[in-house]
């Protein structure tokens, strides 16, 4: 196995034209969207909070950035902003990625077609509703995965060329509910869960890092309250707060969507089983017996 990332950090791109007014989708395709300069003031501003992250208190000296970055202009814009707050030392490499790409919605966006479209899919659910000629959000997790073996074989294969001395800081410059699909996949969050996370704001990152015992985990960095703000339950609060001090590739027990919400309880060893069927065979006798 090649060298771990320290972190992983996932970052929505800055405010863009979209986000400001949603009549642009009609006239420009959605990859070709800008940033509004609120969004490149935004990304600025990130890579300054960034740099905090992984050059701060207990990290190493020696620590490098790697970007993954979807291809749309926003990301690719945000990127190039945040940027400005590294030297070339600090970043190892970048690649553009077009799995990390928006949900697509569809080719150009009639305004009023997408309010009643969308209006739809609260009724039918965020994860399966399938856009007209786009994606649902459950293909956006098919490509993800995806995505996942190509960087678990960079890590594996060492294509990233880290030094084991360093800290390998892996950032991901993508979109909203990508990133939240992103999140579901690595923590093995059910789709029912999925459905209550709030979306991430413009240019807010959340942070991924090793606990003591190498398990990834969202508590290492984050807060409680900001966890909740998220939309995650005291379930799944818990379950990051057990990863930031569990051995790497352990299975945490007490955690109800593993197991719990798939199953009425089950026994608890394979002699409860032998002795409830000792029971029935031996009632059965018993009758025969009196029979």
């Amino acid at each position: 196995m090649g060298v771990l990332p320290k972190r992983i950090i996932l970052m929505r791109h800055g405010e863009s034209q979209g986000n400001l007014d949603t009549s642009a989708y009609t006239t420009t395709p959605d990859h070709s969207i800008q940033l509004t300069p609120q969004g490149i003031q935004q990304a600025r501003l990130a890579g300054d909070n960034l740099r905090r992250v992984v050059s701060g208190e207990g990290c190493s000296p020696d620590w490098r950035l790697y970007f993954y970055v979807s291809p749309y202009a926003r990301t690719r814009s945000t990127l190039r902003e945040l940027g400005r707050s590294f030297s070339k030392k600090r970043v190892i490499g970048v690649r553009e990625e077009s799995r990390v790409r928006e949900q697509d919605f569809g080719n150009f966006q009639v305004q009023e077609r997408m309010k009643i479209i969308k209006e739809t899919r609260e009724r039918f659910g965020r994860f399966f509703y399938r856009f007209p000629e786009g994606e649902s959000a459950a293909d956006v997790f098919d490509r993800i995965s995806g995505f996942f073996e190509s960087l678990w074989r960079d890590i594996d294969l060492n294509r990233l060329h880290i030094d084991q001395s360093n800290d390998l800081n892996l950032v991901i410059v993508s979109h909203g509910l990508t990133s939240r699909i992103f999140l579901m996949k690595w923590f093995k969050w059910t789709v029912e869960q999925f459905e209550h996370l709030n979306n991430f704001g413009n240019c807010e990152f959340r942070v991924m890092q090793q606990g003591t015992g190498g398990e990834y985990s969202l508590a290492v960095h984050h807060t409680e309250e900001e966890m909740l703000e998220w939309g995650l339950s005291p379930d799944m609060i818990a379950d990051q707060k057990w990863r930031a001090t569990a051995p790497k590739g352990a299975w945490n027990d007490q955690c109800s969507w593993y197991l719990d919400a798939f199953f009425d309880p089950l026994t608890q060893s394979e002699s409860d089983d032998d002795e409830a069927n000792q029971d029935e065979d031996e009632g059965e006798t018993e009758n025969e017996t009196n029979s």
